[in-house]
Parts: structure tokens; sequence; C-alpha cells
């Protein structure tokens, strides 16, 4: 019994002592006087009572009540109920106020809230201060405090004949029932009659409408994210204007939490006054009045819901977790289907005619349902997961976390990971994990309805079944006599308030009121105490726990095959066979990765431990110490799974005898893992086996047959039922037992807690004491057991120590793990970086010892163990530690001794002739680095990597050779390398061993040929071997000088750097000559290079080499310029001759004289018709020296003035011609950038030169004289006689020197639609596919030149009318930006780490991150352009940057698009030599070829011209001589530094160093190619991989291709790999054995088939399957061999055939079927149609419709689809079931040129007129077509060579069409005449 109300208290509004404007409370009376003893009386009730604060008010208000709560210190809340009325403010009131008169008028003044003053009695200015009565009672019976309070009221009011005090002390001395669902009628002396129910259990919280009101203010979704803050601790705010309300929300709100209970501050009506407690920084739930809202917006991390408004805020610093899905979504609906039941019925047709809404309590109740509901879901299974740590003298009882939320499958989960660690699940737990004491419907319903509601989750009308059921139990605990008497309480009339009451309210008498208080305590102390028995009984534990969703199988389904490979594995193990289990490991490995397969092995290995110890050999130790790290290397720091805690006391029993006494445990090989250094996991795994043991203590002892229960708890975490000790060696926590007797140590618990008040009080010490020794035995064992795994084998190093150090993870350094019986090894090889290498051991002890007494100290206090044994506990933990460091010295010291075990051998690499091995094999294995292929990911196949072998370092290349760890895959060689020269970027990294799981360290290597060598180190390679090839790879990769690449040390027996002196020779042999070329040049140079400050490229003397000791005459840089060299020489030196011999026979020169750009000779007999001339003004470099000694230049222009030309540009390099469009005549010159002075000056000024002219001003002269001169160059600007004009153009376009509109002309519309300049610029209109436009688009008046520059240079250049050129700006990228493109692609493609989800998806993404295609689109878009201004005539001069970058590109892609002649093998390489070599493309700066060069990185600006190239190869493939695979062949090798061909900056920088004629020299080096087109050359005379089957040129064709990124493809060079033998452009070294030949079997049976498979990754796909016409070019070889006849070179067997084919398809015009090769489509995307897939042997023929490529040309396709036959048009559309198949059956034909008779299967389609055929009888494909309008004649045939033998001769007959003669032969005569009748009457119908 407990009394209905405490205390009753009489407040009033009173002045504020301090002169403020508001008031405040004061209590006039509280009875009783006395506080009780239980229950003191609380503090600040007046506050609570006006929570807006005390204001006089000037109308009289109606009474309000409300409902506040106090929470005393004890977390006892009281519950104040309020009812508070007004009345007016009397004079006399102010009497007990000591304040004047003055004071209180001042006041007034100020317009306070202070009382009147006497002086101004009048009723208009009549006030009224508030009163308040409350009732402060521990109970929450609101409604009683209402009626009550309002009886008290009423009273007054009416003035009702009965005494206030007898009411007011009937009130205090009524006791009611807490609970038990009794019921009470009370009566408080005025006539009145209440009764009070009782709930049925305590522990429900009351809610009565409160839950249903706060859907209905907040709604669903907002309800569930409070519901979720409070769970995970955030703070809550209510608001509103209502006080009442905001206590019903609050109530609701904790409602909802049951059976958690809230421990927070909760605060449902916060008084205006405590506002300041908002922000406190624990969580909180508060109503605050809605006046207050600007406060709490103030406040950050508060999620604020206004009731009044029906929303919630979250800020956006506070993350709510929602609950975990599927719960959410589940939650939602059936709320909504409670709220909102007509929303299942709202698409009816035919809606039910009525709905039965629940009341409003009702529906409360069902919410409340549905909340307890999702805790029975949540928390289900939770008894499983306790520890009963103590069961006397009180329970203690701990929750193990990480069990609970593996076992439900949530460790992810951030929602229950917070409600498990919040304080209300700590409550949870001590109160409701006692074993023995009252339950309640969550009990039930955790431990009862759990299947029941896995059953209904599908079914909605059945989980509403089950809410309502819930919610009538809710229903009947809160009102269990339905049919209750009506209370009669008294009511104040209508309207009372304001009526005038007769008085203010009484001063009550305090002495009649404590009478009546006493005379009913007197009366109770003679009363038995009423205690209703609680009814106690064993908590039911309910089903085992499962995962909230079950996952699907995923990756690692555990089937039962894995767990039986797990086991088997171990048997083999156990069994000594070895082989067999190595056989197995990998794949055991594999299938560890699963929880199943984790737990099996423990299982297994428990099996082979007798008594604590299993000693093993150095063999079964290691498989059983690699299996127990591969389990643990995935378990996290919680071990939520429990693998750790079931390996536990299995690293204490396995050992291996090292020597004599000296003993080594699994344990100090498993140390390297996480979850040894996590206190949780400890105390998990301590509170465990307390429980056990305390279970061990109270069980008979024949009832516990478990052999290990009492042996110090070695075997892992014994739970079976919950807490139990299972005689299974592993169960997990939270899976139900296996033996029906077994009692869990919670049941034996429950049994104990029983029988305790029964016991004597010796008996009750006795097992006290029991206890307690019980968890101090433990406390030692575990300290032993953690400086077992704490404490390092070698002490130098700590994991711990490291976490202190913040080192962190498991990064750094490799510690004890001694797995491969080398021990010794890996003392030396830990890392050095870990900063511990001199710790000393006691560092470590000092560390360990802290960490175990923190541990010891905390379980300790927890469980209740004396401080004396704590302290003893103290004194023995650095003993155990101290003792454990000496016996590991003695292991560690023998574990040195062990002998390596075997490993593989090393498989050499093959070498290149001339290429040393620098260092040897160092033993590493090769790690997966994201390409799929290669881990056989979905490219298919087995896993090749991780490889275990070596990495080599030759002088050219980084070689890896090994063998796959995965003995499945089988015995491949792995090869993979790249040349030293390509590696980009080397990077430590520390990574696991793919075997042992051992942490080593690694270095990651990445080339720019698109390979990455990720190696981790053997334990046997010291750290200071690996510096060593750090080293060494360094300085291969960057010698200080060019000198020491590869290419140029390959086959020099003499020192490098030093060339033996020339012997006397009649005329000066090439090196001397080259040496005098230099000195000239030096000479000329002289000061012109010092006064002018700008970059050249420095020359070899600067870069760290001494100069040659041959070159005697160093000249000093400050002599004067000889003007002779400069003059044309009209008779050249005989030395110069000689050079001028040589530059003639470079590449520029031949080219130049292909395409008739003059001719070299002297100044006085020029050819005055020539426009241009080939001048020697360079050809000692003097002018500029990255250019070649001969420029082509206008006729007109003096040698000497070109100087004054070339100072306008950078790096001096001026406009020169590069090539002449044979049809236009138009020119495309280049040049370097123009500095400030060049043209842009000349267009910027243009007032009429000042007699004292400056230099500068000249040379702008000089250079708008050259523009001008290259002008008048072209024939259609020459002179007015018109000779040379275009007979194309009109007389008009000759007259006018039109200009083509200026790029940035303003408001000028017109006729041209798109401007050049803004169109490149990137503000036209796009045009369709990227494709170039119509070229009328060109308008008629044509600029002569356009000058395409930067458009940051050219900025305010105002273009002039009179000028005959004009600029077209554009926006290009810089080569910085090529750079940070490149590297971002090549991570695209080598990544470099296994992705985490591979997808095309990310892959693409990164790619287009990378931005490498958008400039290619933007190089290509450049390109067509220059193309079209070509093609229309006009000439165009690029003047790009430097003009050795983006200027070569565009001026290479526009020769190649242009000029037919450069798409064939020899006309490439002249483009390349011309473009890119003589030019002075930078390739040594560029591909950062020495340590100069090393800062600048690697530009790959060539590669990227290749790979436009490569596009238009993909958009044209017959318009190329060479294949994609000589693409790429120069794309590696242009890296390489293989060849020279590629190495140094111009050809200067090559003279200088004796490279550029040596080759024409007669010391020629004959045994290795020193020129990649050497190389080339000498290939392709002995295969055809370089060369492209599908070359058959259009002439004069000019390519346009598409150029946008859609059209574009990634290159397969960035993405394939061959590691069968590394990159196939060694092609020495790519050359595999060749297979051999099917041979019959010696004992007669069949021949072994020659299938094999072929790998995606691993085998080179063009040579396991070369294409057909390769395939036949082999055979044939090969039958010319066998015939003993020297076989013919490939090509010409090529041209051969191809000019028969063309003979074979002229007689009427049209080319055959089969002539692929003859092109008959004359448009420009000649793509269509054709499709060559390429590979590096030949290519494959394939046919294919580019659908794509098509699109963008409809004219032509148009063209094309005339002249292709209707019948195959036909056959595209129809299968071969089709329906019109007049006559079928099968007939051999005879193939075309060389090939066999086959049988196929015919049909004749008289509706379409032909013949098909097909392979067989079901192929829907049809393999050709005969066009019956094609045929001739059908006439009988005769058998040819290869027919077949058993077919009578009549049965051949042929078919004669238009195109060739069909030979066929049926099976028999008749069927042969039926066939030949259906074609005849077929014909004959046509």
């Amino acid at each position: 019994m407990a009394r209905l109300a405490d205390y009753f208290v009489l407040v009033a509004f009173g002045p504020h002592p301090r002169g403020s404007g508001e008031g405040q409370g004061q209590i006039l009376q509280r009875f009783p006087e006395k506080d009780w003893e239980d229950n003191p009386f609380p503090q600040g009730i007046e506050l609570f009572c006006q929570p807006s604060g005390w204001q006089l008010c000037p109308e009289r208000n109606p009474p309000t009540f409300f409902v506040a709560v106090l929470t005393d210190i004890n977390s006892e809340r009281h519950y104040c109920a309020c009812l508070t009325f007004w009345e007016p403010v009397e004079p006399t009131q102010e009497g007990p106020c000591a304040r004047d008169a003055a004071a209180r008028e001042e006041e007034a003044d100020e317009g306070g809230s202070g009382a009147l003053s006497p002086s101004a009695p009048g009723p208009p200015d009549q006030l009224f201060a508030p009163k308040t009565l409350v009732l402060v009672s521990r109970l929450d019976h609101v409604e009683v405090f209402r009626n009550s309070l309002g009886l008290i009221y009423t009273i007054h009011v009416e003035g009702l004949n009965v005494g206030l005090e007898n009411v007011v002390g009937n009130l205090l001395t009524c006791l009611i029932p807490l609970a038990g669902g009794s019921q009470r009628t009370i009566s408080l002396g005025a006539g009145d009659r209440q009764v009070i129910q009782t709930p049925l259990t305590d522990s429900l919280p009351i809610s009565r409408c409160s839950v249903a009101l706060l859907f209905r203010q907040l709604g669903i979704t907002n309800v569930l994210s409070l519901f979720c803050a409070a769970l995970t601790e955030h703070k809550v705010l209510f608001l509103s204007r209502s006080y009442q309300r905001l206590s019903d929300a609050c109530r609701g709100l904790l409602a909802l939490l049951f059976p958690l209970r809230y421990s927070f501050t909760y605060v449902p009506i916060l008084p205006a006054q405590l506002l300041e407690v908002l922000s406190t920084p624990t969580p909180f739930i508060i109503g605050v009045n809605a006046a207050f809202q600007a406060e709490a917006q103030e406040l950050l991390d508060v999620i604020v819901a206004d009731l009044d408004g029906g929303t919630v805020t979250v800020p956006e610093c506070v993350h709510i977790p929602p609950l975990p899905e599927p719960l959410q979504s589940q939650t939602h609906s059936i709320l909504s289907m409670v709220l909102d039941p007509e929303l299942e019925l709202a698409d009816l047709a035919f809606p039910p005619p009525t709905m039965s809404i629940s009341s409003l309590k009702m529906q409360d109740k069902e919410l409340r349902a549905v909340f307890l509901r999702l805790f029975a879901q949540l928390l289900q299974g939770y008894r499983w997961c306790l520890h009963m740590v103590r069961i006397h003298p009180e329970p203690v009882i701990r929750f193990h976390k990480a069990a609970f939320l593996g076992q439900r499958g949530l460790v992810e989960d951030d929602f229950l990971m917070k409600v498990l660690e919040g304080m209300a699940f700590a409550g949870f737990v001590s109160e409701r994990g006692v074993p023995y004491r009252p339950t309640d419907l969550f009990d039930e319903l955790v431990a009862h309805e759990v299947a029941r509601m896995r059953a209904d989750e599908n079914h909605p009308q059945r989980v509403l079944r089950h809410v309502k059921e819930l919610a009538e139990q809710l229903y009947k605990n809160e009102n269990p006599y339905p049919a209750v008497a009506m209370h009669k309480v008294q009511r104040p009339g209508e309207a009372s308030h304001l009526r005038r009451a007769p008085r203010p309210f009484p001063r009550l008498d305090e002495s009649m009121v404590q009478w009546i208080v006493d005379q009913a305590a007197a009366k109770m102390q003679g009363a038995p105490p009423a205690v209703k028995a609680e009814k106690r009984t064993t908590v039911p534990s309910g089903p085992p726990m499962t995962a909230i969703v079950e996952r699907s199988g995923g990756l690692h389904g555990n089937s039962a095959r894995r767990l039986e490979v797990v086991r088997n594995c171990i048997s083999y193990v156990f069994e000594g066979k070895m082989l067999e289990a190595k056989k197995l490991l990998p794949a055991v490995l594999r299938a560890l990765k699963g929880r199943a397969a984790r737990r099996c092995l423990a299982q297994e290995l428990h099996l082979h431990v007798q008594q604590n110890r299993a000693v093993l050999d150095h063999q079964q130790f290691d498989f059983v110490v690699r299996m127990m790290n591969c389990c643990l290397q995935d378990c996290t720091s919680l071990d939520e799974h429990g693998i750790a805690a079931a390996l536990l006391p299995l690293v204490t029993a396995f050992c291996r005898k090292l020597s004599p006494g000296v003993t080594q445990f699994a344990y100090s090989c498993v140390q390297e893992h996480v979850v040894w250094s996590t206190p949780q996991f400890w105390e998990a795994m301590f509170y465990g086996d307390v429980q056990t043991h305390i279970r061990a203590l109270y069980l008979e002892p024949a009832e516990d047959q478990d052999p290990f229960s009492v042996c110090g708890g070695s075997l892992g975490r014994g739970v079976g039922r919950p807490g139990s000790r299972s005689p299974v060696p592993l169960r997990q926590v939270g899976e139900a037992p296996l033996q029906g007797d077994e009692r869990s140590a919670l049941d034996v618990a429950s049994e104990q807690r029983r029988l305790w008040p029964t016991l004597s009080r010796e008996k009750q010490q006795e097992l006290v004491q029991k206890e307690e020794s019980t968890v101090f035995s433990q406390a030692i064992h575990y300290a032993n057991r953690m400086s077992y795994l704490l404490l390092p084998l070698d002490s130098s190093k700590s994991r711990l120590l490291r976490e202190r150090a913040g080192l962190g993870e498991l990064e750094s350094a490799s510690n004890s793990l001694v797995t491969n019986s080398m021990a010794g090894s890996v003392a030396e090889s830990y890392d050095t970086e870990s900063g511990f290498e001199d710790a000393e051991a006691c560092d470590v002890a000092g560390a360990v010892v802290r960490f175990i007494n923190r541990f010891v100290d905390k379980v300790c206090t927890e469980s209740g163990v004396t401080s004396d044994h704590l302290k003893g506990l103290h004194v023995m933990v650095p003993d155990i530690v101290q003792m454990h460091i000496e016996t590991l010295e003695a292991v560690h010291r023998e574990s040195r001794r062990l002998p390596p075990i075997q490993k593989p051998k090393l498989l050499r690499p093959r070498l290149l002739p001339g290429e040393e091995c620098v260092l040897d094999g160092l033993r590493v294995y090769l790690l997966p680095d994201g390409r799929e292929e290669g881990a056989g990911g979905p490219g298919g196949g087995p896993a090749l990597l991780p490889a275990e072998g070596a990495v080599f370092l030759t002088t050219y290349r980084v070689i890896f050779t090994g063998m796959p760890t995965d003995p499945l895959v089988g015995e491949q060689v792995v090869v993979r390398s790249f040349p030293v020269a390509a590696l980009t970027k080397e990077k430590r990294i520390s990574v696991q061993t793919p075997v042992d799981q051992l942490l080593q360290d690694g270095l990651q290597l990445r080339s720019c040929t698109f390979q990455l060598l990720k190696m981790a180190f053997d334990e046997e390679v010291g750290s200071d071997s690996a510096e060593l090839f750090r080293k060494q790879l360094h300085k291969l990769r960057y010698p200080p000088d060019i000198r020491g690449t590869f290419a140029l040390t390959l086959g020099s027996a003499h020192t490098p750097g030093r060339p033996p002196r020339a012997t006397k020779d009649k005329g000066p042999s090439f090196r001397t000559l080259s040496r005098n070329l230099v000195k000239n040049a030096k000479k000329t140079i002289g000061r012109q290079y010092v006064t002018r400050k700008k970059y050249n490229p420095p020359s070899w003397e600067h870069r760290g080499q001494p100069p040659p000791e041959d070159q005697e005459d160093e000249l000093s840089v400050s002599e004067e310029l000889e003007p002779s060299t400069l003059t044309p020489s009209a008779a050249l030196k005989p030395s110069d001759r000689m050079t001028m011999s040589s530059l003639v026979e470079r590449a520029c020169c031949r080219d130049y004289q292909r395409l008739g750009l003059g001719t070299l000779s002297s100044s006085l007999s020029r050819a005055k018709s020539e426009p241009f001339r080939i001048s020697p003004v360079n050809r000692m470099y003097a002018i500029c020296r990255s250019y070649p000694g001969l420029l082509i230049v206008p006729q007109s222009i003096q040698d000497n003035a070109l100087q004054r030309v070339s100072r306008c540009y950078r790096q001096n390099r001026f406009p020169v011609v590069c090539w002449r469009s044979g049809r236009s005549k138009a020119v495309l010159l280049r040049s370097g950038g123009l500095h400030g002075k060049g043209v842009v000056g000349l267009f910027k000024a243009q007032n009429a030169p000042s007699p004292g002219q400056s230099q500068a001003d000249s040379s702008s002269l000089e250079q708008e004289k050259y523009l001008q001169a290259v002008v008048s160059s072209m024939p259609r600007y020459a002179d007015a006689s018109g000779r040379n004009t275009l007979s194309g153009f009109s007389s008009a376009h000759m007259g006018s020197h039109g200009k083509w509109g200026s790029v940035r002309a303003s408001g000028r519309s017109g006729g041209l639609s798109t401007d050049v300049g803004s169109r490149l610029a990137g503000v036209g209109p796009p045009q369709a596919n990227g494709a170039p436009p119509d070229p009328g688009f060109l308008r008629p008046q044509r600029a002569a030149l356009y000058i395409i520059g930067d458009k940051a240079q050219l900025k305010g250049v105002r273009p002039d009318p009179l000028q005959q050129w004009e600029l077209v700006p554009i926006e290009v990228f810089e080569a910085r930006q090529v750079k940070a493109s490149f590297k971002k692609l090549l991570k695209a493609c080598v990544p470099g780490c296994p992705a985490t989800e591979p997808s095309p998806a990310s892959f693409l993404r990164s790619l287009e991150d990378s931005e490498w295609l958008i400039q290619i689109h933007k190089l290509l878009q450049v390109s067509v352009l220059v193309v079209e201004l070509l093609d229309s005539g006009s000439s165009v001069l690029v003047s790009l940057e430097d003009g050795w970058d983006i200027t070569t590109q565009v001026v290479s892609l526009v020769q190649l698009l242009s000029d037919p002649f450069y798409r064939t093998l020899e006309g490439f390489r002249l483009l390349v030599e011309k473009e890119w070599l003589s030019f002075g493309h930078r390739f040594s700066h560029r591909g950062a070829h020495t340590l100069a060069g090393q800062s600048s990185g690697f530009t790959p600006v060539f590669l990227q011209f290749l790979d436009c190239v490569h596009q238009i190869h993909l958009q044209f493939p017959m318009e190329f001589e060479f294949s994609p695979f000589y693409l790429k062949f120069l794309g590696y090798h242009h890296v390489s530094r293989r060849f020279r061909t590629f190495l140094l900056d111009s050809d200067y920088e090559r003279i200088e160093l004796g490279l550029l004629y040596e080759e024409k020299g007669e010391r020629r080096a004959p045994q290795a190619c020193r020129s990649v087109w050497e190389y080339v050359e000498r290939l392709s005379k002995r295969t055809p991989v370089f060369y492209n089957y599908m070359y058959a040129p259009e002439d004069a064709e000019v390519l346009r291709p598409y150029s946008n990124v859609s059209n574009l493809k990634v290159w397969d060079f960035y993405t394939e790999e061959t590691l069968a033998e590394g990159p196939p452009y060694d092609w020495e070294l790519a050359q595999g054995p060749p297979e051999p030949p099917e041979e019959e079997r010696p004992d007669g049976g069949a021949p072994q088939s020659r299938r094999r498979v072929v790998w995606p990754c691993y085998d080179s796909r063009p040579r396991a399957q070369p294409d057909a016409i390769s395939r036949l070019l082999e055979e044939m070889q090969r039958l010319e061999t066998e015939l003993g006849r020297p076989p013919e070179r490939w090509k010409d067997a090529w041209d051969r055939v191809k000019a028969a084919q063309r003979l074979e398809g002229r007689p009427d015009g049209r080319g055959t079927p089969s002539s692929l090769l003859v092109s008959s489509v004359p448009h420009h995307r000649r793509s269509l149609g054709v499709y060559l897939q390429e590979g590096p042997v030949g290519s494959t023929l394939s046919l294919s419709l580019d659908s794509d490529q098509s699109s963008g040309s409809t004219a032509s396709s148009s063209r094309q689809a005339a002249r292709r036959s209707t019948s195959t048009l036909y056959s595209q559309f129809q299968t071969a079931e089709s329906e019109n198949r007049s006559y079928e059956g099968t007939l051999y034909k005879k193939g075309a040129f060389m090939k066999p008779w086959k049988a196929r299967w015919f049909v004749l389609d008289k509706t379409k007129h032909q013949l098909r055929y097909y392979d067989h009888r079901v192929d829907t494909e049809c393999k050709g077509v005969i066009d019956l309008a094609e045929v001739e004649a059908v006439a009988p045939g005769a058998p040819t060579m290869g027919a077949p033998k058993t077919v009578d001769e009549k049965a051949f007959f042929d078919v004669k069409t238009t195109r060739r003669v069909y030979n066929f032969c049926a099976q028999d005569v008749p069927s042969a005449q039926q066939w030949v009748d259906q074609i005849q009457s077929c014909l004959s119908d046509a």
C-alpha cells in the first residue's frame, strides 16, 4: 500500500524580492508541515506551478490543471498535480510584503507587473493573481488528482458546507495498493466517491491515451525518429502551448521505450527560469512552452518536436540511426494499419459499409503493442548472451554484446550498437537479466512468441491480429475492471470563475489537518502490513537467436563441401599426410573466409587436444598455425563470431619441441591480430569462463560429465544454453543446447536464488566465498593467458607498444609469426621503421603489465573480488609477465636455429641478346592488383595471382617469374615484366604474404607500359637486400647521363661516353664530321644564346658528364658571331658538303622531295618557278637547336632574314613548311608559340614604323614579310597573271583577298553559321557524332592562311581587314594536364589493389575522371578542322605552346588524315622521323630519361598521338597498311629505351652524341638493332605481325574521323596483359616453344588431342588462335618446308593471292563475295561491314556491322545500300525457320579457292528467289546465299579432288552464276535430279 498523496501545498503570487517585473511563487501553506521520513518534501515546487513565470493578469482566467514531474536525487519521480485559479489582487494582500507604496508605484509606472497601488482601486484596472493548489504524489493517478483538487476548489468557490481541513486530511491519509489489479473506492468526506484501479503489473507503464495523441500530433515517421533518438541517447525537446500536452507527449514517448527505462534527465514541463538546463551535455527529454521557441532554436544538437505544428526538426550535426531493415519498414507499415485502417480499403471498388474504429484508449494500446513486438524482435534471444558472473549474495550479470550482434547479423548496424552501449540497456540487463523474478508481458513475448512473429512477417492481417491481442492485454493491465462504478465528484458551476468569489481561498487550520494525519498513522501502526507477495518464477529463455535478415549465401556460402575440405585437411595434417594436406591448403584458406568453416576448424582442432596439450612436429605445427592465422585475420576486434574465443584455448594447447626442455606454443605465432589487444574481448571471454565454473560449482558432480569444465577453463567460451558449459567443445553463444537434460547457468542461478532465503547464514557465507575464489582463480588464469598473447616472441617488438606510440594497426612491423620455421630470419627482417628496435624488454613488459592490471581491476571490481585478493593479483601480474619473458627468450633463441623450409626453385627469365642481370632473383610474392582476370575474375580461369617466385633486375627490364601459390592452378609459369625505363612510380607498402598471412615489406612498381608489380618480399629477403634492389632500380631508371641507358650501352664494347678515335681516313669520318658540326654550331650560337634569356636544352657537357677528351677546343661562349655562317654561301666547304649530303639523306629531305617542296640548289641557280625552297640555314643548328638541319621556307625569303624572324617565336621555332596538299596546293606550317612582340604585336600596333626603330620591331616586320611570303607562295594568291591558279576557283574568289570572317566578329549575322574559332573554342553548335561539318560551312571568302594559336596568347588581338591571314585562337591543354590525366588513366586501368566490388561502372567512372579521352577528342577535333581548311585550299600554320608537343601531335595527325602515304608502314616511319624526331619532340625530357628529368615526371605526348592514330585506325580499318599491333609496339618501345631511335630531344643532340649518322658508317654493329625501324623491317620480313590484311586503300582518300568521346574506344594496349610470357612487344622473348605436332601414339591408339585451354589474361589469344590468313600462311610455309622447298616470304604469297582474287572478281566489274580485300564501297567511312580484331600475330577476320559508326553518314550508307544485293538485306532479318522454304535438303558443296567439300543444309526459297545454305538443319544463321537472279545455267558436273568418295558420279551438278561456278553433289542420283528440277523451275518462274 502507498499514500495517494504525500503533500498538499498552497502556492500564491508574491512580488519578486529584487523588484524585477515578474513576481514569484510563495508557499502559503503545506500539509503535513513535517517531512515524511521515507519521502522528503521536493524543492522548487513554486517554479513548477507556474512554468511560464508568476505574472498578474488583467482578466480572470478559467482554472487550469496539469501535472508536472520532478525527479529527486534517487531517480524517484514525484508527480505534482497543479490546479491554478485567479483571484483579484486586494490592497490588503500587500500587507505581508515588506515594500513601501512608493516602490510599488515606481514599478507600476515602469510597466512591470507589480501589485496595484492602493490609490487606484477602480474595477477597470483590477488585476488578478494566480493561486495554485498542488498535490505531490509518487503515484501517477492523474484523473484522481484532477478530481480531488477540483473538489477542493469547488467547495471553496461554491461555498459548500464542508470543512476543507477534513477534505485535505482525508486526501493525505488515503492509502491505495500499488499494483495487482485491485479496485479501491475512496471518499474525501464531501459526499464524493472515486474508484481507483491499480494496474495488474507494476512494470508495465500506464499510458492512457498519450501514445495515440503523440502519433496524432506528429505522425508516424516523426514519432519513429523520436523513438530512435531517445534510444540512441540524443536530446529531445517538445514544444507546445499546452502543459498537459507536453506531459502527455513525454509520457507517451517513455511508454514506447518499454521494456527499456529512460535514465537521463526527464522534465516534461520545464519552468522558464530553468531554461539553461537545455544546454546540458547529457541526453534529455524535456518539454517547454512554445513561447520559448526562440531559445530552443539556438541549440545546435537538440531534436525539437513541435507538438502544435506537428514537425520534428533534426539539426544537421545530429545523425539518428534508423531501425535496422526490415524492421524499420515493417514497423512503419503496421503503424499505418493501426492508425489509418481505411488506407488498405481506399482503392477497393466495393468498400465495406462500415469500419470499426478503435477507441482512442484502445488505439493507444495497439500502438504500444507494435513497439512491444518491435523490441521482442530486436532483443530476441538476448538471454542466451547473458553471462552469470555471480549468483550470491546478489546476482551479477554481464551481457555479451559482440556475440549478440554477430548472431543477429547486425555487427554493422549503427542503431543496435548504440542501443546496446546505452545506459538504458545496461539498466535492462541488470533488471531483467536476473534469472528469478516476477515476469511480465515482455518476458512472455520474447520467450514464446518469437516463432509466431517470424511466421507472421509477410502476413499483415496476422500481424494486426497479434497486435490486437497484445493491445487487449495492455488495456486489461490498465483497466482490470471494465464495468467500473462511476465517479461521483462535485464540480463548480458553469463560468463560476467569472463570478466574484465570496472571499480569497481561506487559510487552513494546520493543527486540525495534522491531527487527522496522526490519527490515521496510529491506526496504521496497529494494522498488519498488507503486502501482496510477488509471484517470482524462473524467467524463460526462449528460443536461441537467429539473424534478423537471413543473409544470402554470397561468395562464401559455406556448403557442406567446404567444411568437408577443412575436416579432410586437418585429418591429413594429424595423420602426417603432408602432401595431401598441402594440396588442400589453398582451398582451406579460401574456405576459411566463411564463418562456418572457421568454426568447423576450431571444433576439429579441439578433437586433437588431449589433456590440454597437443605436441606436433614442425610441419604440422606450421600448417595449424597458418590455418589459425587465416581464421584470425578476418576477426574484428569484437570477435563477434566467437572465433578468437574458440581458438584461445587451442593456441595454448598446440606446441612443438624445439630442443630438450624448450617448447614453442602456437600462441607465439598468432599474436599479430587486433583482437588480442582489445579489452572488451578479454572481458567477454573472462565472464564466459567464470560463468562456466560458477555453474559447475552448483551442479551435482554426476550431472556434469564435462572433463574440461574445472580445468582452468581452457576450452573457449563454454556457452551452450545461455551460459552453459557444454560438453561440445565449441558452440557459439546463443546457439541451442544439444542435450535436453543439460541445465544452463541461468537455470542453475534461478534455482539458487529461490533457495537462498532458506539457507542458513553459514551456508550462505560459504557459497559467497566459493564464488569469490572461483572468480579470483579465473583472474589469475587470464593474467597468464593475456601475457601469452601480448608478449611477443622477440621482446623488442610489441603490438601494444606500437598502439601506445600511435603507430596503430597491423601495418608496420611483422611481429613474431614464426610459421615457416623461419623464425630466425623474421628477427632480422622486421621493419626497422617501427621505431622499436632498441626498445628495452622492460618497456614491453611494462606495457603488458599495465594492460593486464587495467583488465584485472575492471573485472574484479565488477564481479566482487575482495580487496585483499585484488592487491595480491597486482603483486602477481609483474611476476607472471617476467617469468613468461624469460621462457620466451629460450624459445626465441631455439626457433632461430630451425632449418629453413625448402622453397620452390627460382625460374630464370629469358634475356635479350645484350641484356645482363644486375640483381639476381629476390624471392617475392606477386599480389593481385585489381586487374580481375589475373585473380580468376569475370574473365574466367583460375587465380594466377598471388604467385610465388622471384624478381630480377636486368639492364633493360624488371622481371617477375614464378608460379601461382594456388596449387590447383597447375604448373603455369607467371611472367610479368616491364622496361626499367618505363617505371613511373615506386612505393613501399606493407602487405600480408598470401601463403603465411605474415606482414611483410613490399614494393609496388607502376610502369607507363601499364604493368604493375605489387610484390611482398619473402621473409628470407632482408631489408638491406630490398633496399639495394630499390637503389639499383633507381639508378637504372634515372642514369646520370643518357649514355647510361640500355640502348646506348648495348653492344658497345668501349666504355660509354668515350668514343674511340677515328682512324686516319681519306674523307673525314662521320664521327669527326659530327664533331665539327657541333663545334661550328657552338661557334655560331655564340652570344645569341647568352643575350636572349630563354630556355634551351642544356648541352651534354652540362648534364653531369665530363666532356669527351677529344673535344680539345671547347669554345668560350662569348666568342663573336661569325657573319659567314649566316649568309647563304654559294660554295659550301667540303666538310659542310659532307654534312649536307648526310642531311639530304635524312627522312625530312626524302619527304620534301616526294612532296615536290623545292630542291636544294645554290642561291644563284634557284628555280624561280618553285614557290618554296629547302634552306640549309640551320645546317649548323645555329638558328634553332631543336629544328632539323634543312628547312622549307618561301623562295622569296633570304636566309639572313630567317634569323630575325626566328626571334619572334618561342625557342626560335619560326614557321616552316612541313607538308603540301597535292590537290589544293595548300601548305601546312608549324612553329612555336609567339613571343609578345610577334604577330600579336603586329596586330596590336598598326602604326607606321618610326625611323628610330628597335630591333624587335624590325623582327616583327620581318615576320610580317615572312607570313606574306607564305601567302603569296600559294598558287591562288600568286601574281595577277593567274598562273598556277586552281581551276576550281572562280575569278571572284581570285580577285578578293577576302577573309573568312573574324573569330570574334561582333553582331554579325550572315551565311557563316558556325565560326571556326568559336567552334573550336567549344562554343559552336556541336556536330552530330563529332563529325566534321559539311565542307560548305566555310565561307567562300577564306583567308589564305589560318594561324592556329593558343587562346591565351592571342588575347586582345585586333584583326586587320587587309591581312590575308587570320588567327584562330583555341584552348589547348598543357603538358602538365596530359601528365595528370595519364596518371589517372594508369590508375584506372591498373588500379593497384583489388576493387571492393569490381564492376564495369567503377572502371568507366575512373576512366572518365582521368579526362584522357577528352584530350584525345580535342586533338582529333583540331586536326579534322585543319584537314578541312587544307582541303579547301587555305594554308594553316599551327603555332601552339613551344611547338614540340601539341603542335607535333596536331601536325602529324593532319598529315596522317590527309595523305594516304603516311598510312603505309614506310610513310608512318617517315612521318614519325620527320615530325617527332627531326623537329625536336623532347623524348628524353618527356620520358624523364635521366636524373635531370626525374622531377618533371613522365608525360606521354607521343603515346597520346599513337592513341589518336589507333582511334582513326578503328574507324577506318582498311586505310592503314600497318596493324594495331604496330602502334602498341611503338607505344611500348618509345619508353623502353631498348632502341636509340627515341632517345634525346633533337637532331642536334643526337649528332652531338654521334648517334645520327653512325648508322650509315662502316662500323655498324651487326648484332643488335639500334633503330626501332630497322627492327620492324627485319621482323616484317619474317612475320606479318605488323601488317594489316584489310589494307585496301582508296586513292587520295582524306579521312575525317568522328571525334566525340562516345565514338572513342579505350585502347586495349592499356588493359590487356599476357602473364604467360610478359608483354608481347619484345618479339624474341614472346615466342614460346613451338607446339609439338600431332603424332600417332605407339600403341596404335588415336592421336592425342591438341586442344588446350586458353586463359584470357594468361595466354596470348592471337597466338593461341591466329586469324585465318595468318594460319594459312603458316600452313603454306610448313608444307613448303616439308616438301624441301625454301619457303617463300609471306608477303610475296599474300600479294600473289590478292592479285588472283582481283582477277577472279573482274569479269563484269563486280567484286566477288569472298573478296573482302577489294573494297567496293566508295565512301569515306569504310569501316562499315568489316572489322578486324587485331592481335600481335596477324589479325582475325570477323565481319560485323558497326552500327554506331554508320549512323553518322546517312548519305553514304544509302549509296552503299544500293549496291548491296537485295537478297543479303533480306537475310539479315529472316531466321532459318522462315516459312518461305520451297524445298530443302542436304548437299555437298565445294568451297571457294583451295577449300574442301562440305555437307551443308540447303534451302531453296522461291519467295526471295534465292538458294541459302546453313551448317545444319537447325542452324538459324545463314552461312551464304546464291541469288537466283545471277544464275546463268544449271548443268551436270564431274567429281573433283576431295569430293565424297561413295557418291555416284551422276549425283554431281554445277550452278554457274555471273560471279563463279558452284560445284554441288547430292547424296544419290534421284535427289540430285530433284534439286536440278527445282532450281530450273524457280528460274523459269522468274
